[in-house]
């Protein structure tokens, strides 16, 4: 049995093709979701797919018309949204399956958080800099920062725990700490690794090795995806602020530092050459993303051949891996169940968290499946009274 923690090409025979990729909000997760399509696609797994869409479930655990179900219920990956729920997971897949999952640093995840979700109308915060006044007092906004799902008796905070709620932990354990570090020594028994947002390169060596891939398989566009630019993003909090989302985080805080000591310890275990892998991989990933955005692009039958390196094997980048290596999830989603045959429903389509907290904002119900929520529109035009002129 080789052994996960260390890697070398006389260990790395056979590559782990069994994963379970829990897909975070708001942490950079689109780019880092296209190299797992992408590895489903190529090695042509089984993956565990929603009925429609890319949500197997969130904020509850997946009903059983919620995801594509194949002969046998054999399944190799899943990498869609979902909240991690061991039980379920374990029902469907194997006891060597590798879990992975990717955190970002609390501060720059609350910016994203509090642009995406809408959040300052959530906390009827109208200041141009909705970070500095959250965080002046962020208890004085807890009764309208949690927000409730009444549809599956859930409660979500995008201001607090939101990493550790992803992972499991539920809103009502913010305040206990005991219970909080308990679940966090779970993750790291459960979790084979956590990546880094501000580590990417790093996290993706160190994940090839410990899943003994070949380094195109982790090699991915450098060009950002889904970046938006807003007014507080380089808000830098002072040091009082800080103090207060730490309190306030207190469990993603301490999530993000024992993921973060652990991504260190492993690559430390790796030995030197991690580090010249790690700069090989960095020029290569560099090189291999002019070359789809450029060249190939203006010539498409043009190749670029990989020599043989200490890392792989020789390979060659053509059109087609140029295409996915740039495509969105919905495109390779798209082509995932084109090969496997899996059909569309959308009557199981899960609706969007950030659509359930649009809701709550403007005082409507929330819903679990996107039919419901649209039938609940089209009756509230028809009782809507119409005005007089």
């Amino acid at each position: 049995m080789w052994n996960i923690n260390s890697w070398n090409r006389s260990t790395c025979r056979k590559p782990r093709q069994q994963f379970v990729f829990i897909k975070t909000h708001k942490t950079g997760s689109m780019t880092t979701v296209n190299i797992f399509q992408r590895y489903v696609i190529y090695h042509n797994l089984t993956p565990l797919v929603a009925k429609a869409a890319n949500y197997v479930s969130w904020p509850f655990p997946p009903a059983e018309t919620d995801y594509v179900h194949t002969p046998g219920e054999n399944y190799d990956a899943l990498f869609g949204h979902m909240v991690y729920n061991k039980t379920w997971l374990q029902s469907k897949f194997p006891p060597n399956t590798v879990y992975i999952s990717l955190i970002r640093e609390p501060v720059s995840h609350l910016k994203s958080c509090m642009r995406f979700y809408s959040l300052p109308k959530l906390l009827n915060i109208t200041s141009t800099n909705p970070i500095k006044t959250f965080l002046k007092d962020p208890w004085k906004y807890r009764h309208l920062s949690e927000a409730y799902f009444s549809f599956c008796n859930v409660t979500w905070d995008g201001t607090r725990n939101h990493l550790a709620f992803d992972l499991g932990y539920p809103t009502e354990g913010a305040d206990n700490m005991e219970a909080a570090e308990e679940y966090i020594r779970e993750l790291e028994y459960d979790f084979t690794l956590f990546l880094l947002l501000e580590h990417m390169d790093e996290s993706l060596v160190l994940l090839r090795r410990l899943m003994c891939w070949e380094i195109q398989d982790v090699l991915y566009d450098t060009t950002p995806k889904n970046v938006r630019n807003y007014t507080y993003k380089s808000y830098t909090p002072t040091a009082e602020e800080l103090a207060n989302l730490r309190k306030w985080k207190a469990v993603d805080y301490r999530l993000y530092d024992t993921f973060n000591r652990s991504l260190w310890r492993k690559i430390a275990g790796q030995g030197p050459d991690f580090y010249q892998e790690l700069h090989y991989y960095r020029e290569l990933n560099k090189n291999v993303s002019w070359f789809c955005r450029g060249e190939q692009r203006r010539k498409p039958r043009l190749k670029l051949t990989v020599k043989t390196s200490q890392w792989s094997p020789q390979f060659v980048i053509d059109a087609k891996y140029c295409k996915e290596i740039s495509a969105r999830s919905v495109d390779l989603m798209r082509e995932i169940r084109r090969k496997a045959s899996f059909k569309v429903d959308t009557r199981w389509q899960i609706v969007m968290p950030v659509n359930n907290v649009r809701a709550i904002i403007n005082g409507r119900p929330t819903f679990k499946y996107n039919i419901e929520q649209k039938r609940y529109e089209a009756a509230s035009k028809k009782t809507k009274p119409e005005q007089k002129e």
